[in-house]
């Protein structure tokens, strides 16, 4: 892979950092541009989680930092998160490439709806009664589909803390950090203990999607719910482009 194509995906990761840690979804920008370089579907998902790993660090401390979380969650979405991941990824890597193609553009389409209708979503007025066994079953859940693919992710985490437990869309947002860390941090174990990481790719994609969810917080956590709606359109926007392209050129 050239240092132009490189350039070019650190760029787009850079990107994504910021999508994601205001409105989740970075991941939709991300895999397709992985995909668009030419790597095979194993290689970009662990690649993808690989530099996805560092954004999310970097987003879910600035959230922690600005008390843009729930804290008492945290413990419990982060192992529940962590053990759905393990699982997701465990489960994708025993799937053979060639199947993986067409339920690739399957997940992407229904992850750009999740993230489409996450603006027209509204926070109930009321918790659910069993809040730690809906936390646990919501991090488990969507955690293993991290693991699996991953794109939209962190979007369908903010319609659940929203739908759920009543959350606004920017306190929503900085929970969703907490357990998306968590799956992203187990997918990466299992797929470099698996060779799927291109480390030479990864690396320079890390460095800048950290940095653009450093500024993407901040943003997030300055602007509130209104600039959150804005990303989710710019991110369904992009989405609904690169399916586009994939499907008139066959």
């Amino acid at each position: 892979m050239s240092v132009a194509t490189v350039a070019l995906l650190a760029l787009a990761a850079f990107a994504a950092g910021c999508v994601d840690a205001i409105a989740g979804g970075g991941g939709l920008i991300t895999f397709p541009a992985l995909v668009a370089a030419g790597l095979p579907p194993h290689l970009a998902l662990g690649t993808n989680k690989g530099q996805a790993v560092f954004g999310a660090v970097s987003s879910a401390a600035h959230f922690w930092r600005g008390g843009g979380l729930d804290r008492g969650r945290a413990p419990l979405g982060f192992a529940m998160g962590l053990a759905g991941s393990l699982l997701g990824a465990l489960a994708v890597l025993s799937v053979r490439p060639e199947p993986l193609r067409p339920l690739i553009m399957v997940l992407l389409a229904a992850a750009a709806a999740a993230v489409l209708l996450r603006g027209h979503v509204k926070t109930r007025p009321r918790p659910p009664l069993h809040p730690r066994a809906a936390l646990a079953a919501v991090a488990l859940g969507l955690g293993a589909y991290d693991g699996f693919f991953g794109p939209g992710t962190g979007s369908m985490l903010i319609v659940a803390f929203m739908l759920v437990f009543g959350d606004g869309l920017t306190r929503a947002s900085g929970n969703a950090k907490v357990v998306n860390l968590a799956s992203n941090l187990a997918a990466v174990g299992v797929f470099a203990a698996r060779g799927s990481v291109l480390l030479r790719v990864a690396l320079p994609m890390a460095a800048a999607n950290a940095l653009g969810a450093a500024v993407g917080a901040r943003l997030a956590l300055r602007r509130g719910d209104r600039l959150v709606r804005w990303g989710v359109l710019a991110v369904v926007a992009a989405a609904i482009a690169k399916l586009g392209i994939d499907f008139a050129r066959g």
